[in-house]
This record gives C-alpha cells, sequence and structure tokens, in this order.
C-alpha cells in the first residue's frame, strides 16, 4: 500500500503473506506505473524492512523517485512515533473501523483490494461531509 502524506491511499495491492516486503512493495510500484500520481512521486518513506541502498538505487533508476527509510534512534527501547511512519499506521487504524476489514473473509485477493478501496471512499467521503 502506498499512501499519500494525508494517509489516503494511492494504490492497493493485496498478495500472499509468503511474498517478501521488497517484492511486494515493487509490485505496489508497477502497478501505480505510468499513472500520473507515480510521476508525482518524489520521495517514499519505507521503514526499515526495506533498507538496502542497490535495491533503493533499482527503484529509482526503474521508477524516477527516491527511497528514503525512517528508522528508530539507536538504542531506543519501548514505543516512539517515528516521523512519515506514523502516518501509514494511521490509515490502517482507520479501517478498524470497517467490520468486513476485520479478519480475512475473502478467498481471494482481488475481493480483499476492493472492499479496501471502498472503505477509503467512504473514509474520504466521511471527511469530506461529515454530516452526510
Amino acid at each position: 500500500m502506498v499512501c499519500d502524506t494525508l494517509g489516503l491511499w494511492m494504490e492497493v495491492v493485496v498478495l500472499p503473506a509468503s511474498v517478501p516486503e521488497r517484492k511486494g512493495a515493487e509490485e505496489v510500484f508497477w502497478h501505480m506505473a505510468g499513472q500520473e500520481v507515480c510521476a508525482a512521486l518524489e520521495v517514499v518513506w519505507a521503514d526499515g524492512g526495506f533498507e538496502g541502498r542497490q535495491w533503493q538505487q533499482e527503484i529509482e533508476q526503474k521508477f524516477g523517485f527516491c527511497i528514503e527509510i525512517v528508522k528508530r534512534c539507536d538504542g531506543m527501547e519501548g514505543f516512539e512515533v517515528l516521523p512519515m511512519r506514523w502516518i501509514v499506521e494511521r490509515s490502517f487504524g482507520w479501517m478498524n473501523y470497517y467490520r468486513r476489514l476485520s479478519k480475512d473473509y475473502e478467498g481471494h485477493t482481488h475481493i480483499r483490494r476492493a472492499w479496501m478501496l471502498w472503505a477509503m471512499a467512504d473514509k474520504m467521503l466521511h471527511t469530506l461531509a461529515p454530516d452526510w
């Protein structure tokens, strides 16, 4: 999943849990490739699981944006709010309000993705018109 700085999803791809993080990220970027939103991206913030200069350079060459890793400070214990990463976590938190997304009820990934997009559309509509 890629979201903007407001936490609104730009692209969602549902993959099996057996797919490594980096492969999953590349899959999402390929889905975004050629779209206007991808051309507008300059920086993508990611967690420490995506660290690796070679991989980051490959992504930059393929897609034209750079990956910045947001990591915890060395020696930090316990919970720490990290800049920019809390935005993604907040997006996942919003989805907890949707009962259908609380468990994996779907047998197919494309159906799961559709429900996730529906939930985000509902969230955006309620943000724009809360009394509606």
